[in-house]
């Protein structure tokens, strides 16, 4: 009992831990939904999932820039911003460089980011 006389409720299940959901658009506007655990980042579930375009020939080390996709305006403003080093590496793109282009590698997934739709351009 707690100390208003009422029994203490217990719970016996685990909290349910929700896993975002990102989908992928093709540019032939093809979509593609996969799970993606907080944490890992962006380009580690379109390459765990196999989505077309996401290259991720450096494996995340910063040392290409095949895992380029594109974000609303809505979607940059929550993320974090480029580093200098992302910023450069972001111009060897082989796709066209837009005010939404980010390496997905550098992107950390968050819950906020359930739904979030992430353009991937025609090449890489």
């Amino acid at each position: 009992m707690n100390s208003g006389g009422r029994p203490e409720l217990s719970s016996t299940r685990a909290e349910e831990t929700l896993v975002p959901k990102i989908i992928f658009q093709e540019a032939d506007g093809t979509r593609i939904e996969v799970e993606a655990p907080v944490g890992k980042t962006i380009m580690e579930a379109a390459r765990d999932s196999n989505v077309p375009g996401i290259d991720a020939d450096c494996g995340g080390a910063l040392a290409c820039a095949t895992c380029h996709c594109y974000f609303s305006d809505d979607q940059i403003g929550m993320l974090p911003a480029k580093s200098a080093s992302e910023e450069d590496m972001i111009n060897f793109a082989n796709a066209e460089v837009k005010d939404g282009s980010r390496l997905s590698c550098q992107i950390s997934i968050t819950q906020d980011m359930d739904g979030w739709v992430v353009q991937v351009p025609d090449t890489q």
